[in-house]
């Protein structure tokens, strides 16, 4: 509760004021340094020491920012910054250690917590979702929604799919590549795709294939593989979701921690120190440090209005526009280098990024706030 309060106080720094923010970080390919400079850290936003922000969801028809963090959920105002709400285990959550947002088309907002299962908030109203009601796991790391009716649920036993209308769980654990799963996204056909910690699994109508490193998944080993001894995102049992030993740098790049799909339907994957891997249907092609990735280890990926695809990691945030790179890291302003979750906000084109201690908010120089505003 202590971290929600922080940030209550306003704990906010500027740090894209400065000089050195201004330079945006290191830059990578042919891209002019006039373009390749329209990104800094715009401000930072403290929620609190050993608070660690895993959840990151933009609600553009309300103007928020969900904020899932280790301590609780906070919606922020994506216009004035200021923190609307704030909610806890007392206000009805059902853990406060929060993995995953989800909202679907009628408003509910979701969340997927640390073994507390799975808690749905509408119109101050909570409903809590145990094994016992059909969900996979207590343990709930990601939501997937098309604007249909089904609710897809990534947990630690399997994918669940939830009938917002019945209210009917499915639940897949022997179809899948692995039942760890990690994350989840539709794409453009309505085909489902899982990213798990033993690769990826697709599913298209009632056929399923799967992929893993031994189709060309995740690059080969490098020398470039950041070492983390505290990840922040805890354990189960023993199994570390890091898939550390010893504090020691691991390399699995079929553990997939994240995954996007595009407007043209590619696939892009986060890899466990196999960097960023995309599909374009028949083949696996890949991207690390060698490349201009800022981390081979990456947490999340989103997408902006403009194109630019967004890879939170180990070392920092980078940018990529499919020829050029541009990474933000603690040289650049960013407080903490681990970045765990992005979120875009359309309208202001300000990208999110949560870490350890608070979020950052990245955007251009120039700020132009949209119409109407």
């Amino acid at each position: 509760m202590y971290g929600l309060l922080a940030i209550l106080g306003l704990a906010l720094i500027t740090a894209g004021c400065s000089d050195k923010a201004d330079e945006a970080g290191k830059q990578t390919g042919k891209e002019s340094s006039a373009t390749a400079a329209s990104y800094r850290v715009l401000d930072y936003f403290g929620v609190g020491n050993n608070v660690y922000v895993r959840a990151l969801t933009t609600e553009p028809k309300n103007g928020a920012l969900w904020v899932g963090t280790s301590v609780g959920v906070l919606e922020i105002d994506l216009k004035t910054h200021d923190v609307r709400n704030t909610l806890t285990r007392k206000d009805g959550l059902a853990n406060e250690y929060v993995f995953a947002i989800g909202i679907d088309p009628q408003g509910n907002k979701w969340f997927g917590t640390n073994a507390g299962g799975m808690s749905r908030y509408r119109a101050g109203q909570w409903k809590t979702y145990f094994p016992m009601h059909g969900l996979a796991d207590y343990w709930v790391y990601s939501f997937a929604n098309k604007g249909g009716e089904d609710l897809w649920i990534g947990t630690w036993a399997g994918a669940n799919r939830l009938n917002l209308r019945t209210g009917k769980f499915e639940t897949f654990v022997k179809e899948l590549v692995n039942v760890w799963v990690y994350g989840i996204a539709i794409d453009s056909k309505k085909r489902v795709w899982f990213g798990t910690e033993g690769g990826v699994s697709m599913l298209d109508g009632a056929r399923w294939k799967s992929w893993t490193h031994l189709d060309g998944l995740g690059a080969r080993n490098t020398k470039n593989l950041a070492e983390s001894k505290n990840t922040g995102l805890g354990t189960r049992s023993r199994h570390d979701l890091g898939v550390l030993s010893g504090g020691e740098a691991t390399y699995n790049p079929s553990y997939v921690f994240s995954i996007h799909v595009s407007p043209d339907d590619t696939v892009w994957v986060g890899t466990w120190g196999g960097g960023v891997s995309h599909f374009d249907g028949q083949t696996w092609h890949n991207l690390t440090t060698a490349d201009g990735l800022a981390g081979n280890i990456v947490y999340s990926i989103a997408q902006d209005g403009r194109g630019n695809l967004w890879f939170g990691t180990n070392a920092g945030v980078s940018r990529y526009n499919g020829k050029t790179w541009q990474t933000i890291n603690r040289q650049s302003g960013l407080a903490f280098e681990h970045v765990y979750a992005i979120a875009v906000d359309a309208e202001r084109n300000d990208i999110w990024v949560g870490t350890q201690n608070g979020v950052t908010r990245i955007g251009t120089a120039i700020r132009v706030e949209p119409k109407g505003k």
